[in-house]
């Protein structure tokens, strides 16, 4: 369950007042609860393509490419693999931008604190991200993702913080100007804002939305560290439904209550339009830090496994597989340490360079709404649906096979036009970003 909704939930739940405000009341409340449905309905499909040909007994897909590569063949699963793990790292550079941005948010509050609302407060994120990384360095040593669990309830718990927080302080702003800000459905940024914006960011808040219910990418990794019995599938789904009903829940809950609150002025992060009970928004920024401290590991984990098999595949005898045992009998009794040549150097490796591309191309946020808004359709809906017509034996032509199109064909256009407003965005963006620097 923790593994769920940290792999749901992300920061970019903060910004889905934007998000709606991009597309009014109307349309911004339907496009929250259809993807939230699109997302459990791919989910509980998914679910029953873990074990093939038969969901109960058949044998283990351990990870969404082996259910893509059982069902659908090995041509398919070049094409998925590249997708699927470009868009978890890509998701482990934004996770070390946004937790950078946090910690420098808290230090800008520290300063409008003594200085005022109105101070000119800059601070760089570098040295934090240098920081983040160490930790992950670290972190990235748990074993696989079951033992990673402590991370995700810690992630889960301290996601649920920051959210109530972000929904409370827009609720009370609500009450204190007394009237529900808006529109029913016109696409309105503000009055200075030229048109062609507001459509780039009308169809960039729908890829936002679409982007962040997604987690089929990694549900079959997590399904795999649910014990039998009851039969896995049927535990996924249920997992799936809580997860997915709580997040849309909150989802739902801070998108509309914080546009409510600005209107069509909702800022890209809600936290920074508080300046009234900066302590309380303090204490949302460091639920977001730790949140993503744990979630990132949940994204690597995948990640470090798959290099980690093939080479242990590729050179079976070789030492850099072997595992090596240190005691620490002055720290802990019996304290011992298990580790990997290939874990230790490898991990720590990537881990480096991940957060050396987040220093390089602090505007990286931006090229991962266009990386989440192209693998929304593949890994979410696509091959979910692929997969499971193949699995459940249903027949070409039928109604079921029919429904089925549509609703991959219509999130297809989803992605296309989402796509194209994230290009839109990062063009936009290229012309003020500067190397090694992050603009708050």
């Amino acid at each position: 369950m923790s593994h769920a909704f940290t792999a749901i939930v992300g920061s970019g739940i903060l910004a889905l007042p934007w998000s709606v405000a991009q597309l009014g009341w109307i349309l911004g409340l339907i496009i929250l609860v259809a993807f939230a449905a699109i997302t459990y309905y791919t989910a509980i499909l998914l679910s029953d393509c873990y074990r093939t040909p038969d969901p109960i007994n058949g044998s283990r897909n351990y990870t969404y490419m082996d259910a893509v590569r059982a069902l659908l063949g090995p041509k398919n699963v070049v094409v998925c693999g590249v997708m699927q793990y470009s868009l978890l790292w890509g998701t482990m550079i934004g996770y070390t931008i946004t937790t950078a941005i946090s910690v420098a948010n808290l230090k800008r509050s520290t300063c409008y604190h003594k200085k005022g609302e109105n101070a000119k407060c800059h601070v760089s994120g570098n040295f934090y991200m240098f920081t983040y990384g160490a930790i992950e360095i670290i972190l990235s040593q748990c074993p696989n993702l079951e033992k990673a669990t402590f991370l995700s309830i810690i992630a889960a718990v301290t996601s649920l913080v920051y959210s109530s927080i972000a929904l409370c302080l827009s609720i009370a702003k609500i009450f204190s100007h007394r009237k529900f800000k808006g529109n029913l459905m016109v696409l309105k940024a503000g009055v200075d804002v030229a048109s062609s914006k507001k459509i780039w960011h009308a169809f960039q808040a729908l890829g936002n939305i679409a982007f962040a219910y997604t987690y089929s990418m990694m549900l079959l990794e997590i399904q795999d560290t649910l014990k039998s019995p009851p039969p896995e599938n049927k535990m996924m789904k249920k997992v799936s439904l809580y997860a997915i009903g709580a997040t849309a829940l909150f989802y739902i809950s801070l998108g509309c209550m914080g546009y409510a609150a600005y209107g069509t002025e909702a800022p890209g992060n809600i936290l920074t339009g508080f300046y009234n009970v900066l302590w309380l928004v303090d204490i949302a920024n460091i639920a977001v830090i730790i949140h993503l401290i744990g979630a990132y590991q949940v994204f690597a984990q995948p990640i470090f496994a798959m290099h980690e098999k093939w080479l242990e595949s590729r050179w079976p005898t070789s030492s850099f597989n072997n595992i090596y045992t240190i005691r620490f009998p002055l720290i802990i009794k019996n304290f011992t340490v298990r580790f990997t040549l290939a874990r230790l150097l490898l991990r720590t490796a990537f881990v480096i360079f991940t957060t050396g591309v987040a220093m390089m191309f602090p505007f990286f946020n931006a090229i991962l709404g266009l990386l989440g808004s192209i693998s929304f359709w593949p890994l979410t809906v696509h091959l979910p649906l692929r997969m499971y017509i193949e699995q459940a034996k249903i027949k070409r032509g039928s109604l079921k096979w029919f429904m089925l199109q549509i609703l991959g064909l219509i999130c297809l256009v989803v992605t296309l036009v989402s796509a194209i407003g994230s290009i839109a965005d990062i063009s936009d963006l290229l012309k003020h970003a500067k190397l090694l620097h992050i603009q708050l």
